[in-house]
């Protein structure tokens, strides 16, 4: 499934390519045939992301709410050139379908002329409905803080967390608690950490979230500039270490994220994978050991028993 940075760039794409313009709306597969109807030839204003979540706002206050799931795919093509007519015919199931309308006004104020045309098509997506304001909020509401937002609040995940006796894996993974954050980033800031993933969540220190938090703003950040998932310090590049780059469909430098038995870039001890609440999670027994407290009550006296406080 797409993790946030993916939606984050998809919002920015549609941004760019459509704010500011009237746009040919229209659902070839016929899903969404009547609300397409509705929004056909509006002005998009914008688009966001909160999460997994992707809002495109039209004018009228109406937005359209996408959650690709496993296999949705969102096409953007900024720049097709020849007109409209170099649009190419639908390919696929295509839900939804967006087009740019011919438009004397748009780049008049820059002076920049018009801008050249552009469409999009969502396949696959698991929602793609029409929606208010209040439907949206609603939506962002219930997730938890999210990295790439500026308005997230990490504090909001610490109250989950430092309550919870779930494995700070899961804890990561939900998005009621922290929104955007998928497989990947899950196993490499766990692991850039040194944190096991089974350890509870109310073991943790504050300062460690907030230094994970801080990282994943980082990580995230950085995948939308790039498009994939680097999480390697400098000194573990395969340029540093001389090694082979990473192949794989996901793309990107990891550290544990399926490199299952394959030596941990930097103890060499062979990488694990277990599952998680229908996940495999990755980690190094050696980098991330399992957390056991330290805070140990000496024997009481005449008991022969002997107590233990959690940190």
């Amino acid at each position: 499934m797409p993790e946030g940075h993916t939606l984050r760039k998809l919002a920015d794409d549609l941004t760019a390519a459509f704010a500011g313009r009237r746009v040919r709306v229209t659902s070839p597969q016929g899903r969404f045939a009547a609300d397409a109807a509705l929004l056909d030839g509006s002005r998009v204003i914008g688009a966001d992301s909160a999460g997994k979540h992707l809002f495109l706002e039209l004018e009228g206050e109406r937005f359209v709410h996408v959650h690709l799931g496993l296999i949705g795919q969102l096409d953007v093509h900024a720049d097709i050139g020849g007109g409209l007519g170099a649009v190419p015919d639908p390919v696929g199931a295509v839900r939804l379908r967006l087009v740019t309308l011919p438009d004397a006004d748009a780049g008049a104020e820059s002076g920049a002329g018009p801008r050249p045309p552009a469409y999009a098509d969502l396949r696959g997506a698991i929602v793609c409905d029409l929606v208010g304001p209040a439907r949206r909020a609603e939506v962002i509401e219930r997730l938890g803080p999210d990295p790439l937002r500026p308005d997230a609040d990490p504090d909001r995940a610490w109250r989950r967390i430092s309550a919870s006796q779930r494995p700070i894996g899961d804890l990561l993974m939900d998005q009621k608690v922290l929104a955007g954050v998928g497989n990947v980033y899950r196993a490499e800031v766990l692991f850039r950490h040194r944190i096991h993933p089974l350890r509870p969540g109310n073991t943790l220190r504050v300062g460690q979230w907030r230094a994970m938090w801080d990282d994943l703003v980082e990580l995230m950040a950085e995948g939308v500039r790039t498009g994939r998932i680097d999480t390697v310090r400098p000194e573990h590049t395969p340029e540093a270490m001389g090694r082979e780059p990473r192949k794989d469909d996901h793309g990107g430098e990891v550290y544990v994220y399926r490199r299952t038995s394959l030596p941990c870039l930097v103890c060499g001890t062979p990488v694990l994978t277990g599952e998680l609440v229908g996940r495999n999670t990755f980690w190094c027994p050696r980098c991330q050991p399992k957390f056991r407290s330290r805070a140990l009550r000496s024997p009481t006296k005449g008991t022969g028993r002997s107590g233990g406080a959690r940190r």
